[in-house]
């Protein structure tokens, strides 16, 4: 088998539901396995998979392991050549694990491959690249600037050798993830990727960065620093210098003076990111199926327009909600589509394909939303 695609999930079974159709999509032409592993979610993940999916292995946890753990549980079942660890709030293009197989395969020395991963409003998401997070540039990061955190000198959609990638999408040899201990379990969240990614590195292999292959990634990197995302981030910084440094007394000095600055900072950072948002004036419905227009419009309290793909190809436009139909527009074209349109307050639904619901996220430090109809 070509391909194992490793989907850890925690209480999002709409968003779940969305990846892997879109796994489905992705994977059809390649021999491969999808294997979701739930962290004991309360809600009913578990048995969406087992209606809706019953040929897909799912790994039920009776408590919350951690990512980690998790994960490592998950590759352990595999039997894929290659595993690629990816997030349940994601949803990847047609061509994504084609392209990542032919650029890994083509490689020598190649470690793990990442790709351009986007929010829901469209917005790259910087953290799909990054360097290595010395203890200067942590707290840095920390108090909002960014640059020498993220890797910069390779553009959003360009390709090429980076140290960190994101755990939302890593795909690489199951040897290679062997190799190095996958997942390091002391790791409960945050980190485990930067980890993971140094490691490969550590061990002579290069870490790749695809700008070309869009992903979209519901939650992104918060950019509300609350006590909760502080203390985390601080705890897998704290491990991540004692395992990979010879000295760490630095480091806690200069990430705790972030942590209180970012604490005071971070009340004014929600009521900006609040009141930034404005509501749509009208709607547009990518569909061809009447059926799901008229579902659509008695949830939606606007102006409606059911309207094919063509529009885009003229017009300009500005506070318009965007729903689309994933059994009309392929992922792929979706996704270009929300960078296209990504300014002037825009916001955009997907419907994926067979199911009743429509999910989106306007800021790319919020969950999401999910609507049933």
């Amino acid at each position: 088998m070509k391909l194992s695609v490793i989907i850890l999930n925690y209480n999002v079974r709409y968003f779940l539901e969305q990846c892997i159709e879109s796994v489905l999509r992705a994977t059809k032409n390649i021999d491969a396995e999808i294997i979701i592993i739930d962290n004991a979610s309360s809600d009913d993940s578990c048995s969406m998979v087992q209606q809706k999916f019953p040929k897909l292995k799912l790994i039920e946890n009776k408590e919350n392991v951690g990512f980690s753990k998790a994960n490592n549980q998950a590759v352990d079942e595999a039997i894929g050549e290659y595993v690629c660890i990816l997030n349940p709030d994601t949803a990847v293009a047609e061509n994504t694990f084609a392209e990542s197989l032919k650029f890994a395969e083509s490689q020598e020395n190649i470690g793990a491959v990442g790709v351009y991963l986007m929010d829901g409003t469209g917005n790259f998401l910087p953290e799909s690249k990054r360097n290595i997070p010395k203890p200067f540039v942590s707290f840095l990061k920390m108090i909002g600037f960014t640059n020498m955190y993220y890797a910069t000198k390779i553009s959003a959609e360009n390709r090429g050798q980076v140290s960190v990638l994101v755990g939302a999408y890593m795909l690489m040899k199951r040897s290679i993830y062997n190799e190095v201990g996958g997942f390091d379990e002391a790791y409960f969240m945050y980190g485990e990727d930067i980890d993971l990614s140094y490691k490969i590195e550590k061990a002579g292999y290069r870490n790749q960065y695809l700008g070309n292959l869009k992903t979209l990634h519901y939650k992104g990197e918060s950019t509300t620093k609350d006590a909760v995302y502080l203390e985390r981030f601080y705890g897998a910084m704290k491990i991540f210098y004692s395992k990979h440094f010879s000295s760490n007394f630095l480091f806690n000095g200069i990430v705790s003076l972030g942590v209180k600055l970012a604490s005071k900072s971070n009340k004014t950072t929600e009521a900006e990111n609040s009141s930034s948002f404005s509501k749509p004036e009208k709607a547009y419905i990518l569909t061809e199926n009447l059926s799901l227009f008229r579902d659509i419009s008695k949830v939606l309290d606007m102006e409606i327009t059911a309207s094919s793909k063509n529009i885009f190809q003229d017009s300009l436009f500005s506070n318009t909600l965007f729903v689309f139909d994933a059994d009309y527009m392929p992922y792929g074209q979706i996704f270009n589509v929300m960078a296209q349109l990504k300014v002037r307050n825009n916001i955009f639904r997907i419907c994926p394909p067979r199911c009743n619901f429509m999910v989106g996220s306007d800021r790319s430090d919020e969950k999401g939303t999910v609507v049933v109809f």
